[in-house]
């Protein structure tokens, strides 16, 4: 009798590991539009077997000295505003798809958000209020919408490395507003310096790390590139013994996709669809099983699903290529 209730409690705990490396989170990153959206845009995200999608209006600032932010006014396309988020989060509700609000920063000219620095304490001071106005607004939207998940910020390195008691200020306030999880968007290279992963429910990385120097990446070779990678990503989950959540993921179909994956150049503009598929698969194989690993949202994905990607696409999103089927296979795998 004694061994068979010893068995039954071995099945039971099997079931629960089973269970906890199967529920993941299979998200894509809803790109925001001039257009409001319906569920013509929202049945291929649910088609690809997604359970989240990553809604993310902007802000805007002239360049990375500039300290103030511009947001949801009339200037914007739709989908960068509170309302057009709103709106697209209706819809995917409708599709009973969880959210992530991810709002996001766009530097004039396309600068890199992590370099944002200020040059005096004034204009910190600025900068500061500015930013807290900004992500307050849709914390308050991720109450209001009942959002799974709100990221505080993505790639703010300089920002967040000159002024860390704001940062930890701020996700108190945050807090006072949102009562559900929340997740900090790291560059790959910008993670292990994070300072507040204690204060939040994520390790938040956006993973364009660097896998492979071959035109055409085998899986293998991504594979084995990841060795270098995975040790120092679960390190980190040790240390503050929070999942990690890749907050950003994927690879352009062009040549050499694994050697700089986040580098969004045009000049690089031969088509590479294997490059994709395969980066994409190794990338799976090493994370997507892993108990301490929450999941990710792929990038990008665009609201016209007919009109986008293809075959003579050399950009991130998957879609209507190679790499969407095996996104909805691995999707379908790993759904709660």
């Amino acid at each position: 009798m004694k061994l068979f209730k010893l068995l039954i409690l071995i099945s039971i705990l099997s079931l629960q590991s089973c269970k906890t490396r199967s529920s993941k989170i299979n998200g894509v990153s809803f790109v925001a539009s001039r257009d409001a959206v319906n569920e013509s845009h929202i049945n291929p995200v649910v088609k690809v077997n997604a359970n989240y999608a990553a809604i993310m209006p902007f802000g805007f600032i002239k360049n990375l000295e500039h300290p103030e932010i511009i947001h949801n006014t009339d200037r914007q396309w739709f989908g960068e505003t509170k309302a057009g988020a709103e709106q697209y989060i209706g819809e995917l509700r409708k599709k009973k798809i969880k959210i992530m609000i991810k709002p996001q920063i766009w530097v004039w000219r396309g600068e890199f958000t992590g370099f944002i620095e200020m040059t005096n304490e004034a204009d910190w001071k600025i900068l500061e209020d500015s930013y807290s106005k900004f992500i307050l607004e849709y914390a308050e939207l991720a109450h209001t919408v009942k959002a799974e998940l709100f990221c505080i910020g993505t790639e703010l390195e300089k920002f967040i490395e000159n002024r860390p008691e704001y940062w930890f200020a701020l996700i108190k306030k945050i807090r006072t507003k949102y009562k559900g999880e929340l997740t900090y968007a790291a560059n790959w290279d910008e993670f292990k310096r994070t300072p507040f992963w204690t204060d939040l429910d994520y390790i938040g990385v956006d993973a364009y790390f660097p896998v492979s120097d071959s035109k055409t990446p085998t899986v293998e070779e991504s594979l084995e590139g990841w060795k270098t990678h995975k040790p120092v990503i679960y390190k980190m989950f040790q240390k503050h013994d929070k999942p990690v959540l890749f907050t950003e993921y994927g690879y352009r179909s062009v040549d050499y996709s694994g050697k700089t994956p986040w580098i969004s150049d045009r000049s690089m503009n031969q088509v590479n669809l294997e490059a994709q598929t395969n980066t994409t698969q190794a990338l799976f194989e090493t994370f997507w099983e892993e108990d301490w690993f929450a999941g990710g949202f792929i990038w990008k994905w665009f609201h016209k699903h007919d009109k986008v990607g293809g075959k003579e696409n050399f950009m991130f999103t998957p879609q209507n290529k190679p790499a969407e089927a095996l996104l909805r296979k691995q999707y379908k795998i790993t759904n709660e």
